[in-house]
């Protein structure tokens, strides 16, 4: 619908997860009626991340350093290992001030259909440092959906003849969720998952 620099910026966001065309052009004019140094500054933090943030050597999150500040960290447990599939799920699980361990991010999870199967994560490296023997118990931590449930399903084939101790994250109904709103998968896993009440 526009040609020149303003289509091309609007081709471009558009390729960005979850910006449709609409919100695309609303960014474009946005930034078109944006003053020059905050612009500067939005071009300036994208060159940033794009020069500084790699991956973290031994678990795979963002870092600006060669291990990430939980891989680095003293008081986080060797003995708990929590596997999910994108660094975003790493900062999920760290708001919830639960987890106490260490990471392990696989860069995505079993897909056939998109041709991503294990040998395209990081399932290698999660072995080597599972062969280290100071784990004792690995949480899988990939979402509740059908590659989700494979690749977590893969792994504790692999890992469980190991010794170790594998445990799948509860899934359930959300909480302040209504019975009657709740898919036949999310109601049945609440069941299966029901615990005592104290």
């Amino acid at each position: 619908m526009y040609d020149g620099a303003l289509g091309d910026l609007i081709e471009e966001l558009g390729q960005l997860p979850g910006i449709g065309p609409k919100s695309a052009q609303r960014l474009a004019f946005h930034l078109l009626s944006t003053e020059s140094a905050e612009v500067e500054r939005l071009i300036s933090a994208l060159e940033r991340v794009k020069a500084q943030v790699k991956f973290c050597e031994t678990c795979g999150n963002v870092t600006e350093a060669e291990e990430c500040a939980i891989c680095r960290d003293p008081r986080r447990s060797e003995e708990l290992i929590c596997v999910v599939e994108e660094p975003k799920d790493v900062l999920a699980v760290e708001r919830t001030g639960e987890f106490r361990g260490r990471y392990h991010v696989l860069g995505g999870a079993i897909n056939p259909l998109e041709g991503i199967g294990p040998d395209d994560l990081r399932i290698r490296s999660l072995m080597t440092r599972l062969q280290k023997g100071e784990t004792k118990e690995l949480i899988l931590a990939t979402d509740p959906n059908t590659e989700g449930e494979a690749t977590a399903t893969y792994l504790a084939m692999l890992v469980k003849p190991m010794g170790f101790k594998v445990t799948r994250l509860a899934s359930g109904l959300p909480v302040g969720g209504d019975l009657e709103y709740a898919d036949e998968v999310t109601l049945g896993r609440a069941f299966s998952g029901r615990r005592d009440i104290d």
